[in-house]
């Protein structure tokens, strides 16, 4: 089976040498695995909260190609912090039939394994907004005493480095005052950087002006003596460098001149996208839309087949209804205490199975006393040259390595309490369903598919024996009368839509 690697270190407090480790680390687990290393993805001084990261996009679109079926990372955290971005990039790599397998955390195939994995995703999460909490914290430390918190340094001022505050340039601040008195008195931006350009004046990195820079720096308040970060906002800060009543006269012609935004196109955000199934003929069902008479926009979620005219004859069913059910049933029946106390006892027991990593390591270092004792055995028969001291000394000192491995193997494998588990379910059980983020983490995590007939839904959820048939009347005397309304649009109500060409796809 072939697989790559991929590892990654934050500029928080890590060095090239964590790369080294986490390579090491996953390249032991490959070989005691089966799997073959075809290549290996890194990203350094990147943080996993954002998906953003050079190498970890290479890798997602290098998985259409079919060379490798794993991804093999060091800790779940190495992939990704953010659980959205995880569910999300785990999905693309689970079409293009690769899996993200953690070298150091054991999570069962099983469908409690997905709960286990969404419970260290946030922790993982927890402990990334933490740390950045911290460093926040910090940085307002920093930004009450009007101390500089990084980032560029804006044309006109230098960073004193002694104090960390920022001084002003003698030599580039009159270019800045320059600059917002032409534009007061009607030059043009382009004009001025052209100008600018032709002198061979260039910005703080010694690069030519352009439009952007020009635009961002009109709108700097530095330059009136305003230091912020965050929500710490203070006057004189800084040194300013502009008047006030000439900044403010910039600022009312940016605003004249600014042109109105195109129109951000609408964008409907399906739920269940990926979960839900035709019951007739099991393919999967997709979002779409469509205008009635009166300009009004309606949602739904057709079969594939039927959407295609394959065969099916699968009503498309509402949006708002479908995804309503499924998030309140859910919540009903899922997260409630009998159920959630078996999956907690499900997971733990899952937990307290040994971890196969820990296993090969024990094979390996039973193996490895075994030779040991060989050697002594030959060494008491007399058998002793240069060539079994060296080999016996390398068994040592593999037996010592092994020992160390196994040591830290043991303090690195998560341990989640019952008390832990109990207060993750809490943010399900008591969650606002109608918020929509957490309607996403609920159906994320809990849900695995959905198959809608006719006359009942079948919801499979991501533990054993998770599967639960409800018919509609039962979803409609548990959600209230108020779902009337929203039952599927039967098939008149869509053929005239068709016919009177205002359905869109």
């Amino acid at each position: 089976m072939n697989a790559v690697i991929y590892a990654r270190y934050s500029s928080d407090s890590q060095r090239e040498e964590s790369i080294e480790g986490q390579l090491r680390e996953c390249t032991d687990y490959a070989e005691r695995n089966g799997m073959t290393i075809v290549g290996s993805y890194i990203d350094r001084a990147l943080s996993a909260k954002t998906a953003d990261r050079p190498e970890f996009q290479h890798m997602i679109k290098d998985s259409a190609k079919g060379l490798f079926e794993i991804v093999l990372v060091w800790k779940l955290d190495r992939f990704s912090r953010d659980r959205y971005d995880s569910a999300h990039y785990k999905h693309i790599l689970k079409k293009n039939g690769v899996k993200v397998v953690s070298a150091k955390e054991h999570i069962s195939d099983g469908p409690e394994g997905i709960i286990l994995e969404s419970m260290l995703e946030g922790y993982a999460e927890f402990y990334s907004a933490e740390l950045s909490e911290k460093i926040h914290r910090g940085q307002k430390e920093n930004a009450l005493k009007g101390k500089n918190n990084g980032g560029g340094i804006p044309l006109g001022y230098l960073l004193d480095k002694q104090t960390q505050k920022l001084v002003i340039d003698p030599e580039t601040a009159p270019l800045v005052v320059e600059i917002f008195e032409r534009y007061s008195e009607g030059a043009t931006v382009r004009s001025i950087v052209e100008d600018f350009n032709s002198r061979g004046l260039t910005t703080k990195r010694g690069k030519p002006f352009n439009m952007n820079s020009f635009n961002a720096l009109l709108k700097n308040r530095k330059y009136i003596g305003e230091y912020s970060y965050q929500d710490v906002v203070i006057p004189g800060g800084v040194p300013a460098i502009v008047p006030e009543d000439l900044f403010y006269r910039v600022q009312q012609r940016m605003e004249k001149n600014k042109r109105a935004p195109a129109m951000a196109k609408a964008h409907e955000d399906f739920l269940l996208t990926t979960k839900l199934f035709c019951g007739k003929c099991e393919r999967m069902m997709v979002g779409e839309s469509g205008k009635s008479h009166t300009g009004a926009m309606h949602y739904y979620y057709k079969c594939g087949n039927a959407k295609r005219k394959k065969g099916c004859d699968k009503k498309a069913v509402k949006k708002d209804w479908i995804e309503r059910a499924v998030v309140r049933l859910t919540m009903e029946r899922v997260l409630n205490e009998e159920k959630i106390s078996k999956i907690i006892d499900a997971l733990l027991a899952m937990q307290e199975r040994e971890d196969v990593t820990i296993l090969a390591l024990r094979r390996q270092l039973a193996e490895t006393e075994k030779g040991i004792e060989n050697m002594l055995n030959a060494i008491q028969q007399g058998i002793f040259t240069v060539s079994t001291k060296q080999r016996l000394e390398e068994l040592e000192k593999q037996r010592k390595d092994l020992s160390i491995s196994i040591t830290t193997a043991e303090l690195q494998k998560p341990k989640l309490t019952r008390e832990y588990m109990e207060h993750w379910f809490s943010q399900f059980r008591y969650g606002n369903p109608n918020d929509r983020d957490f309607q996403k983490r609920l159906v994320d995590t809990f849900v695995n598919s959905v198959y809608v007939y006719d006359d009942k839904l079948v919801l499979t959820y991501n533990y054993q024996h998770g599967t639960q048939t409800i018919t509609l009347k039962e979803v409609e005397d548990f959600l209230g009368s108020d779902l009337v309304g929203l039952s599927p649009p039967t098939k008149t109500a869509l053929e005239s839509q068709f016919q009177s060409g205002l359905f869109l796809f």
